[in-house]
């Protein structure tokens, strides 16, 4: 069984002024040591989602993990000896204790020797900001209402969380995951060149409909800019333009649908019709007769009802 960890990760935004904090790299590894909870029970295999309170910062399997020896400066409160301090920006005096209350500038230090954790997760690193807010992943925990930094997760719940902002599963698949699926010959990987072809002016037009529209899929409501795509109403390999109002934000799995014509709008109801096989997945079912959340223009119905001539009408 895959195990899954929310892990926090502040950088130099960190409160809790009861240790100097950690060099945490994202992307690469993560370090912790045993005055933390939970500080043996990460693994290697076990899938990581790297926070910072707001946000996911991104997800990765944990590939390794290095321990050492070091010691450590603690820091607590001058009054109730407890570590439970945070460092006040602005204010002075420079700290102030969570337990009780007192202000002060220098808080009493000790040194402790530590057992020290850095996992190395960079190979199947992936970057999420946007995707989840820190109230949903909260959501994703054995203990939603919890405070520890290192936090177990349930697996299939952030990757059915992440599946449903992006449409696709862009959890690794590596360690413990892989495990699950079963023995399977590694697929060849690589590079070669290729000449492609790239839409020039994409971006401006993505911004322009975000500025349009704000951050919401034109069929399935508010979404992380992250997962919205600028879909064209027409056919931009054909067009080579991008035409005023010629185009709405679609999450990327509705965007790729909407494409193949698996769903369409009726020009002559207005509503949204999903095709038959599409049907039985409830989240493409919930579509089927419903209206088009972006506020449409005249402009974008013509394209609309192109789409849905091509695709839907038989010649």
């Amino acid at each position: 069984m895959t195990t899954a960890w929310l892990v926090l990760a502040l950088g130099d935004n960190r409160e809790h002024g009861g240790n100097d904090g950690y060099d945490d790299n994202p992307a690469e590894h993560y370090s912790w040591d045993s005055t933390v909870q939970n500080h043996a029970r990460l693994a290697v295999g076990d899938v990581i989602a790297l926070w910072d309170r707001k946000e996911l910062i991104g997800v990765s399997t944990i590939e390794a993990i290095d321990t050492d020896t070091a010691e450590k400066v603690l820091y607590s409160c001058r009054q109730c000896q407890k570590a439970d301090i945070k460092r006040r920006i602005r204010e002075r005096p420079t700290y102030r204790c969570g337990k009780c209350g007192a202000l002060f500038d220098d808080p009493i230090r000790t040194t402790k020797t530590v057992t020290t954790y850095r996992s190395r997760h960079g190979k199947e690193w992936i970057a999420g900001r946007g995707l989840l807010t820190g109230a949903e992943l909260r959501a994703l925990c054995d203990a939603p209402k919890s405070q520890l930094s290192m936090r177990p997760a349930r697996w299939e719940k952030l990757r059915d969380a992440l599946l449903q902002v992006t449409g696709t599963n862009i959890l690794p698949t590596t360690g413990a995951a892989l495990e699950e699926s079963g023995d399977r010959r590694p697929i060849p990987g690589g590079h070669r060149r290729a000449n492609v072809r790239t839409r020039v002016g994409q971006g401006p037009f993505r911004q322009q409909l975000l500025t349009d529209h704000g951050q919401v899929c034109a069929f399935t409501g508010p979404a992380p800019a992250a997962a919205l795509q600028a879909a064209h109403l027409y056919s931009y390999a054909d067009e080579s333009e991008h035409h005023d109002w010629g185009g709405l934000l679609m999450r990327n799995d509705i965007h790729s649908l909407f494409d193949r014509g698996q769903i369409a709008v009726n020009p002559e109801t207005g509503l949204i019709e999903v095709d038959d096989e599409l049907r039985d997945y409830p989240l493409y079912a919930g579509l089927h007769g419903s209206r088009p959340l972006a506020g449409l223009r005249p402009e974008h119905e013509v394209w609309l009802a192109a789409h849905w001539r091509s695709h839907r009408v038989k010649p």
